[in-house]
């Protein structure tokens, strides 16, 4: 078992196409996963975490039928 890549900000930012406000206030809703401390002052998002939410966010055009 490998142990999951941690992404900073920018990183995350360059994987979802979201902005910094929007990811965190998504994460303040419950709608995006949640940044982790990883020293006193930074934090990073777990990358399987990330991938597993880009994945389950829908299709553009695509109806929920």
């Amino acid at each position: 078992m490998t142990t999951p890549r941690m992404l900073r900000l920018p990183q995350v930012i360059a994987l979802t196409g979201l902005g910094r406000d929007s990811i965190y206030r998504l994460g303040n809703a419950g709608q995006f996963p949640r940044p982790r401390k990883i020293s006193q002052r930074a934090s990073a998002w777990r990358e399987d975490e990330i991938q597993k939410w880009i994945e389950s966010r829908p299709i553009a055009g695509k109806s929920a039928a």
